[in-house]
C-alpha cells in the first residue's frame, strides 16, 4: 500500500502545497547495445517511447535516467541532449531507466486548477442540496480523495486503491495545516505553504498511515 501524492489547493484553485512520492513499480531499467531498438521521440519537452515496447517498457513512457544520471525533460542532469547522446554509437552500451512521465510544476498547477473547476461543477450538478462536491475519484491504479474545509481550502490525496483510512488522514492533514501553517505568524492565507514544521509533521503522518494501512481509531 502507498500514498503517492498530497496537494493543498486554495479556494481560488491555486496549488499552494505539494508532496510527491513516485512508485518504482511503474519504472523499468535496461542496458542496451547499439543501435537502440526502441523508437524515441521528443514530445512536450520530454523524450518518450513512440514504438517498441517490451520488458516493462511501454509506449508513452519517458526516459527518466541514463547510466544512473537523472534526465530532466530532454536533457541529462549534466546538460547532455538525450536524443543526441543516444544517437552516438560510442556511448553504448547504455543503461536507460524508463517510467511514466513526471508532471512538471506548471502541469501540477494546471491540474489543481482543473480539479478545482470539476469540484465546483460536481457540487452544482449534484441532486442533493448542499453537496460537498467530489470526495473521491477511482481508477484502476489509484484513488483521488478530497476534503474541503469550510473556508474553501482543499486537501487532496492520491493513494493506492487498497490504502485504508484516507478520510482520517485527510482530517489529520487539516489539523497539521491549522497547527503549523495557520498559526505561523509569517504565513499569509492562500499563499504557498513553506513551513518546516508543517513538512515534518505531514511526513510523519504519512509514514504512520502507510505503515499501519489505516490511520486512527475507527478508520
Amino acid at each position: 500500500m502507498a500514498i503517492f501524492s498530497v496537494y493543498v489547493v486554495n479556494k481560488a484553485g491555486g496549488l499552494i502545497y505539494q508532496w510527491d512520492s513516485y512508485s518504482p513499480r511503474a519504472e523499468a531499467e535496461k542496458t542496451f547495445s547499439y543501435p537502440l531498438d526502441l523508437l524515441l521521440k521528443l514530445h512536450d519537452e520530454r523524450v518518450l517511447v513512440a514504438f517498441g515496447q517490451r520488458d516493462g517498457i511501454r509506449v508513452g513512457h519517458a526516459v527518466l535516467a541514463i547510466n544512473g544520471m537523472d534526465v530532466n525533460g530532454k536533457y541529462t542532469a549534466d546538460g547532455k541532449e538525450v536524443l543526441e547522446y543516444l544517437a552516438n554509437s560510442a556511448n553504448y552500451p547504455v543503461s536507460i531507466r524508463f517510467g511514466r512521465p513526471r508532471l512538471t510544476s506548471n502541469e501540477k498547477l494546471m491540474l489543481a486548477s482543473m480539479f478545482h473547476s470539476l469540484f465546483a461543477i460536481g457540487s452544482q450538478l449534484s441532486p442533493e442540496q448542499g453537496s460537498s462536491g467530489i470526495e473521491m475519484l477511482e481508477t484502476d491504479t489509484f484513488k483521488l480523495h478530497c476534503f474541503q474545509t469550510l473556508t474553501g481550502i482543499k486537501f487532496v490525496v492520491l493513494a493506492d486503491p487498497r490504502q485504508a483510512g484516507i478520510d482520517s488522514l485527510l482530517r489529520k492533514i487539516y489539523e497539521i495545516y491549522s497547527d503549523f501553517a495557520l498559526k505561523n505568524p509569517f504565513y499569509s492565507l492562500e499563499m504557498p505553504i513553506r513551513c518546516e514544521l508543517f513538512d515534518q509533521n505531514l511526513k510523519l503522518a504519512l509514514e504512520v498511515a502507510e505503515k499501519a494501512g489505516t490511520f486512527g481509531p475507527g478508520s
